[in-house]
């Protein structure tokens, strides 16, 4: 038998059943009970395909379906299995900081010198900037072509309102006065986050002040990931400096602590298919299908606008660095499938180091590259900042010049950089440019309802610009093996 035979025959069986659901929205009206059914015949083949196949991969795949439906169907069910989407990501962020320490200590004093450090710096971060700038214009001309912020009056009347109100979505609460004055209120997980005068402070004195722990064991308790990266560059350079005697054993126990991180992460991918079909069967059973339909505008205007930069960004620069395309996608779909079923670039981070490890870029590199662009080059973060301050604008009847949308931007530009340790950082940056520009906040709330599906998709885009971040340094450094 063909062993592509499963693979077509469950693409042949989906997309009947997705026909027979698209059937009702032309007129063509089916029983709910057919419908029910064929949902389920599509999961049991999925079920099969994922039997047949018995690969990590695939069953991260058939989980991402199998959840949309359970939450479809049963969204009480659905929303009550968030918690295995939790447990997943609380374990891998056990794994991080102890995983980054012992790689990034090796690549320093095992193998490594200060000058290729400081090249790799330059290389990197000259590819962080120009991919965030690019970034940013791609989401401000998407915007500015859908105009998807553009509301009929009946809707503006309905969500602009002179009372205080409370929107609550996926633990992210946002109070807000009445439009014209007050100062709002974020809190996540019922914890208080900056409001909008605060966080529109931030400048680069702070930005800097994130860069460098105070404290080790408070860096790694808040998963502050650049810090880790600082603090492991610094002890690294120390430990070149010591007796051969010291050097070596603590060499001997980063090489083992390193290993032994990655059969952690081995055995904890296994229970990825689980953490994804509860993160979608929690997403589904929220929201609901029939609650993104108002939203639909904003929420395609943001994938088209991230495929555009994929096709833009991403397929120029493997061209040009020589990085082969099929096989780099192909390798990091299953970390990019966990970053965008669980909305957490933090659970894709070990996997992801260990998939471009494989591809062909030394750890070193690896190690170094990606943990310090899960801070600096928010590729999908970037791009929907500059899209929702415009959105915003758009939907409170602002007109804005493009001198005025451009200063957003450079704004912006500076700012997605300087509180990668927040919890849902990007929308405390949202706001915080808001009230910095002078803009109403009520449209917040509109977003706010989406927000958790539009930060499925720029995740995902971040994950997969930090991947081609490390191989795009390791062709430039002259060492991506196997993949000339």
């Amino acid at each position: 038998m063909n062993k592509n035979l499963p693979l077509w025959l469950t693409l042949g069986s989906v997309a009947m059943v997705a026909m027979l659901h698209i059937l009702p929205t032309i007129g063509m009206a089916m029983p709910p009970v057919l419908l029910f059914a064929t949902r389920w015949m599509a999961v049991a083949i999925l079920f099969w395909l994922g039997y047949q196949k018995k690969s990590l991969t695939t069953w991260i795949f058939v989980s991402m379906f199998i959840g949309m439906a359970v939450g479809y169907d049963f969204p009480e069910f659905g929303t009550s299995l968030e918690v295995l989407s939790k447990i997943f990501i609380q374990l891998i962020k056990t794994i991080i900081a102890p995983l980054l320490f012992g790689t990034l200590v090796l690549a320093i004093a095992g193998q490594s010198n200060s000058a290729q450090v400081g090249r790799m710096s330059v290389k990197a971060f000259s590819y962080f900037l120009g991919a965030t700038s690019v970034a940013l214009v791609v989401g401000l001309l998407a915007i500015n072509i859908t105009k998807a912020g553009v509301l009929p009056e009946s809707v503006r009347k309905r969500v602009q309102t002179d009372k205080a109100v409370t929107i609550n979505s996926d633990q992210l609460t946002l109070h807000l006065p009445d439009s014209t004055k007050g100062e709002y209120k974020l809190q996540y997980q019922g914890k208080n986050l900056s409001p909008a005068p605060e966080a529109a402070k931030q400048d680069w004195k702070k930005i800097i002040l994130h860069i460098f722990p105070e404290n080790a064991s408070k860096m790694v308790f808040e998963g502050a990931v650049l810090q880790v990266v600082v603090f492991s560059l610094l002890f690294g350079f120390a430990l070149r400096q010591v007796s051969e005697r010291h050097r070596k054993t603590m060499l001997e126990w980063c090489e083992s602590l390193t290993e032994i991180m990655f059969k952690f992460t081995g055995i904890i991918m296994y229970f990825a298919p689980l953490a994804v079909g509860g993160a979608m069967a929690f997403t589904i059973g929220k929201m609901g299908l029939d609650a993104l339909l108002p939203l639909l505008k904003l929420l395609g205007t943001l994938y088209i606008a991230l495929i555009v930069f994929i096709l833009l960004v991403f397929i120029p620069v493997m061209l040009f660095f020589r990085i082969p395309i099929k096989k780099f996608f192909l390798a990091i779909y299953e970390p990019a499938a966990l970053a965008f079923a669980t909305a957490s670039s933090e659970s894709a981070l070990p996997k992801a180091m260990t998939v471009m490890e494989q591809f062909g870029v030394p750890r070193k590199i690896v190690a170094f590259v990606l943990p310090t662009g899960y801070s600096f080059n928010l590729d999908g973060s970037t791009l929907y900042l500059a899209l929702a301050s415009v959105f915003c604008a758009q939907a409170a009847g602002m007109d804005l010049t493009w001198q005025f949308q451009l200063a957003m931007m450079g704004s912006l530009l500076l700012t997605s950089k300087g509180v990668a340790g927040v919890p849902r950082a990007t929308f405390v940056i949202l706001t915080a440019t808001l009230a910095q520009f002078h803009i109403p906040e009520w449209p917040t709330a509109l977003i706010l309802g989406i927000d958790a599906l539009m930060d499925m998709g720029r995740t995902c885009i971040n994950l997969m610009g930090n991947c081609l971040a490390s191989a795009v340094v390791a062709r430039w450094e002259g060492e991506l093996e196997n993949n000339d």
